[in-house]
């Protein structure tokens, strides 16, 4: 069955060759950096993907140098006079995009070059596996911005390095080089930045070669398994954004950041 097809969006690029398919983030002019409607597109490019019979493989990458520097701290997409019913929605958009990537039924692996930051790496840590290039490297810089790490991905990251290490990337900001996320598992394969693309499409051909059925079934009851405590919990950091989002500490930790200073914070 022919399945050679592209889809573009504004942001993002959907293009199925045979029986793998590459998901691109498309705005290298920001990182990839993630706005509303960049979210949107990814939540739309994954769904899409329910229907295809034919594809077995999806490779999520971002065109540039980096992977994704996460979200787009200079989107607005709350209005001033936005009632908080509808900004709690608006929230939730990141959280969608993820969990339609969770919910693809087909293979994904993130193959990953430059900078996976915040909202980048919760993408890179929402598929199967993870090929990572020299120049690859993780940053959650939520914490020294006030705010807690959304999109219910906290699972994720304590699923591939357990709680501790978690803590050190979530609430310590710690950076992780390319080394560094081979050694503790999150980079399922490391190679040099010129063979990332011929590297991730072996992987992907393994996976392509395979019964579709039988792993497809497999993948989703490893992933039920898996994230079965966070799915039951998670719902509620969104809420818990917007609360952070509100407090002293997040205009202090933002004027820190701003000018390259120490924060001194209160705890309101």
């Amino acid at each position: 069955m022919k399945n050679d097809a592209t889809t573009s969006y504004q942001f993002v690029t959907l293009t199925r060759q045979g029986l793998i398919a590459t998901l691109t983030m498309h705005r290298p002019e920001r990182a990839n950096a993630l706005s509303h409607a960049h979210l949107a597109e990814l939540e739309h490019a994954a769904q899409s993907l329910r229907d295809d019979p034919v594809t077995r493989v999806v490779i999520i990458t971002g065109a540039g140098k980096h992977f994704s520097s996460g979200a787009d701290l200079q989107d607005t997409p709350f209005s001033a006079d936005m009632p908080l019913v509808q900004r709690r929605r608006q929230a939730r958009m990141g959280e969608r995009a993820i969990e339609a990537i969770l919910a693809i039924d087909q293979i994904t692996i993130a193959a990953w070059r430059g900078a996976a930051m915040g909202g980048g790496a919760c993408v890179a840590t929402a598929c199967d596996f993870r090929v990572g290039s020299q120049s690859a490297f993780i940053e959650y810089p939520e914490v020294d911005l006030g705010i807690n790490l959304m999109w219910k991905s906290l699972p994720l990251i304590v699923s591939l390095v357990g709680p501790a290490r978690a803590k050190r990337l979530v609430a310590g900001a710690e950076r992780l080089d390319a080394q560094t996320l081979y050694k503790w598992g999150i980079l399922d394969h490391l190679t040099d930045d010129e063979d990332l693309a011929t590297k991730t499409m072996e992987v992907a051909k393994e996976y392509a070669s395979k019964p579709p059925l039988a792993v497809q079934m497999i993948k989703q009851s490893t992933n039920r398994l898996a994230y079965a405590l966070g799915n039951s919990i998670m719902h509620m950091d969104s809420d818990q954004n917007l609360f952070a989002a509100g407090s002293e500490d997040r205009a202090r930790a933002i004027a820190a950041k701003r000018n390259k200073e120490t924060g001194d914070f209160t705890g309101n």
